[in-house]
């Protein structure tokens, strides 16, 4: 008898949800991830993006949850967790090296106010707890800053330049190559609790001076 895999969990921040994408999705989607800003820098979303595209996509999500190869999240503010705004992921993961790649785009009307990063970081969270990962890597186009302001950000260190690495609107593109260790990313989380830590006791301890 075939193993059922269990459903793939809802995340939750501050601001956001990161949940499984579902058919009702759709649409908003294909509305989404038909941005050409969003195409623009990466090689995984095709330009126009139909409904015949998201449909695929939809299902590639989840069959790839129940193969255990990756973990896709729409992603949503807390308050609309209906409506869509972007999309992260692990992917590529590979069991035998515990190592997934880290994925992700925001809708273009979303940018600039930290939700990717907010994502992202709940997503490391997953990767190294429940997935029991030891390391995630990330490619982005050198062009692409912004992304790699949100890797630097959520704790990725940059390993290495690919020079041409892959095509986009027939141009080759350089892509830089980052990663973070779970052990590095343990680390920083115990010194941010440290910190909070002390931060909150010190109030008390001027009051006894």
């Amino acid at each position: 008898m075939t193993a059922v895999r269990a459903l793939l969990p809802s995340l939750e921040t501050a601001r956001l949800r990161l949940r499984p994408f579902r058919d009702a999705d759709l649409e908003r989607l294909v509305e989404v991830a038909g941005q050409r800003s969003i195409a623009d820098t990466t090689v995984s979303v095709p330009h126009p993006f139909t409904a015949e595209h998201g449909r695929a996509w939809i299902a590639r999500c989840a069959a790839e949850w129940n193969a255990g190869v990756a973990a896709h999240f729409a992603v949503a503010l807390r308050e609309t967790p209906g409506r869509l705004m972007g999309y992260a992921a692990v992917r590529s993961i590979q069991r035998e090296h515990g190592e997934g790649e880290l994925s992700f785009w925001l809708d273009e009307a979303h940018a600039g106010a930290g939700y990717a990063t907010e994502a992202t970081g709940a997503l490391l969270a997953f990767a190294f707890g429940p997935l029991d990962l030891n390391r995630v890597c990330a490619h982005h186009m050198v062009r692409n800053a912004a992304s790699g302001r949100v890797l630097a950000r959520i704790g990725f260190r940059r390993e290495g330049l690919l020079r041409q690495h892959v095509r986009k609107w027939d141009v080759y593109e350089d892509v830089l190559l980052s990663a973070v260790l779970r052990e590095d990313w343990m680390k920083e989380r115990a010194e941010e609790a440290a910190c909070s830590s002390a931060t909150a006791r010190t109030p008390a301890t001027l009051g006894r001076q």
